[in-house]
């Protein structure tokens, strides 16, 4: 099979397809043969040597993916050969076929084609993960989405609104903040032009933030807060490193928790997997939230679809498309 690696780090370019062994089913596997895949932040993270796989997991790029099932591994049940699914993955997206554990395979939420099904997993499960089994956001109160037009963003819009809660984002154009605010945000802020503590104190806090930021905008986020307000971590873009006043995150009671999916083990993933199939499949099945694809690029061009994701200039997700 074909798959894309990167021997040595560095930027899209260093991206290699190359032919690998087809994977088999092992227990409680089954085999994808992979029809697209989608480019996360990760994934670059990973090409320039900053996020390598967990242990044991594949070298082969990609976090999540959609397909059909090929093979079936002893003790699974549930899923079938020519079942049309999508998976949440810790390595091997790229790639013409992929083996899972079980509990991460997804059904294709129905109206959803199956190119555009590779972009909903990973982003699913982050949202849903963190803003509901984390921070237990619940109707009425109010998020703050930090790059509300990315791929995570506006997931976390659409589902935080179709819970009954408020939503404020940050987005760097006009264009991503229509964007946001066409898919339900109350508030986009320029965060060019705009301070968003100045703008969530308007708010009276916020109780819930998602930020992929990291140290760059810890101390911010604390003043964003509202009184027992919920910090969840989920990036560094903006570095890994900060200082934390806990005169003033105790004074809120307040909590800063970052967390990550990739390593996480396979037992909670499936946990996460099947709490995403009960409560958000069917509102992507009734058209309440839906995942944005900007662009569809043929594996063969990754190195294009890496270049694109660095350039910022995406609204939405970037799909790798693979086999058919």
């Amino acid at each position: 099979m074909r798959a894309v690696t990167a021997p040595e780090p560095g930027g899209p370019d260093a991206l290699v397809v190359s032919e690998h062994p087809d994977p088999t089913a092992g227990p409680g596997e089954v085999v994808i043969d992979v029809v697209a895949s989608a480019v996360n932040r990760a994934d670059t993270l990973q090409r320039q040597g900053f996020y390598p796989p967990p242990q044991g997991a594949s070298d082969v790029l990609g976090l999540e993916c959609s397909g059909r099932v090929s093979d079936v591994g002893a003790g699974v049940e549930g899923f079938a050969v020519g079942d049309e699914v999508c998976a949440l993955l810790a390595g091997g997206g790229y790639a013409e076929k992929v083996a899972v554990p079980a509990g991460q395979v997804m059904p294709v939420p129905s109206g959803v084609d199956l190119v555009t099904a590779a972009a909903l997993p990973e982003v699913a499960c982050t949202v849903w993960s963190n803003v509901f089994m984390v921070a237990h956001l619940r109707p009425e109160e109010t998020l703050l989405v930090h790059g509300g037009a990315g791929g995570i963003g506006n997931v976390a819009i659409q589902l935080a609104k179709a819970y009954g809660a408020r939503v404020l984002t940050t987005a760097g154009t006009a264009e991503k903040r229509a964007f946001c605010e066409q898919l339900g945000a109350d508030r986009a802020i320029d965060y060019h032009e705009e301070d968003f503590v100045a703008v969530a104190k308007e708010q009276g806090g916020v109780d819930v933030i998602l930020d992929n930021m990291g140290g760059k905008y810890l101390d911010r986020n604390v003043s964003a807060l509202a009184t027992e307000g919920r910090l969840v971590v989920i990036g560094m873009q903006g570095g890994s490193k900060a200082e934390l006043d806990l005169g003033k995150l105790l004074s809120k009671r307040g909590a800063v928790i970052a967390t990550s999916l990739r390593a996480r083990p396979t037992e909670e993933k499936a946990a996460i997997c099947a709490a995403v199939v009960e409560h958000v499949w069917p509102l992507v099945s009734e058209g309440k939230v839906r995942t944005t694809v900007h662009d569809t690029v043929p594996l063969d061009e990754v190195s294009r679809a890496h270049e694109l994701m660095g350039s910022g200039a995406h609204t939405g997700k970037i799909v790798l498309s693979i086999g058919s």
